[in-house]
């Protein structure tokens, strides 16, 4: 019998993709008074993979990534993706959206997105958001699904959630009481 335990507290993670680099600006003022500082941010990285966002959004897009210093329970996901959608909206122009912002967390063993698009593999956590397992760490790296992004399975962008997770390992072992590998047996920090 497996004994129910609460879950770890995870990493905020929210990828921004835009046109207009410029509205990084207002938009992460917005994430910052919600969420507080931010831990570290990407470069910019080409959002090219798709031309599903080209007509609503234009040509060409960029997305970056933004993490936040402080801890989130994963079971905020359903209430993180609304607000930022609300931020999506109040930043639009008529029914186009200008950015396109998911958020979603990152734990030892793995990263996970915020959707509100049902499918196959996506578990529904609640107020019409589904969690979309993207990435699982597991021989010392990050490794892709069948279904992950084509984005997400880039090796920039892999690379970039492998730091933030070395980051998320040291802000762990700075919680008091808190030992993940005495808990569930593993050695998570290789």
């Amino acid at each position: 019998m497996s004994t129910p335990r609460e879950s770890k507290p995870a990493k905020l993670v929210i990828s921004l993709f835009m046109k207009d680099k410029i509205l990084i600006e207002p938009i992460s003022a917005q994430l910052v008074e919600k969420f507080g500082p931010v831990d570290m941010i990407s470069s910019w990285f080409p959002f090219d993979y798709t031309s599903y966002y080209e007509s609503e959004m234009g040509t060409p897009l960029f997305r970056r990534m933004m993490v936040f210093k402080t801890l989130i329970d994963p079971c905020a996901l359903p209430d993180i993706k609304l607000f930022t959608n609300t931020v999506e909206h109040g930043c639009a122009m008529g029914e186009k959206r200008q950015v396109n912002i998911d958020p979603g967390y990152l734990v030892h063993e793995r990263f996970v997105l915020a959707t509100g698009k049902n499918y196959t593999h996506r578990i529904y956590i609640g107020q019409g958001i589904y969690a979309d397992l993207t990435l699982i760490f597991t021989r010392g790296a990050f490794q892709t699904l069948p279904w992950t992004y084509p984005d997400y399975a880039q090796e920039n962008l892999k690379a970039f959630l492998e730091q933030v997770r070395k980051k998320y390992v040291l802000d762990f072992k700075e919680i008091d009481g808190i030992k993940p590998a005495e808990k569930t047996g593993d050695n998570i920090y290789d």
